[in-house]
């Protein structure tokens, strides 16, 4: 998942990842910032690829939701 590369966002995505790794250890959680850019890497073995399904499919409604293109609302 690409992230607005702030800090307060790295701190928020670091903590959520720190809070999800300790109830669902099957799921590693790399948050990358590089060349002004800021990245979440999720990844699951075989046996939960269909959690990392649902989480990425969240994630891009959300992602979505955010920007206004789901309702149009928003600029």
């Amino acid at each position: 998942m690409a992230m607005r590369p702030e800090p307060d966002v790295a701190g928020r995505a670091a903590e959520l990842a720190a809070r999800e790794t300790g109830c669902c250890s099957f799921v590693t959680f790399t948050l990358t910032a590089t060349g002004g850019d800021l990245a979440l890497h999720v990844s699951v073995g075989d046996r939960h690829i269909e959690v990392l399904d649902v989480l990425a499919a969240r994630a891009t409604a959300m992602s979505t939701a955010a920007s206004g293109t789901a309702t149009g609302t928003r600029p």
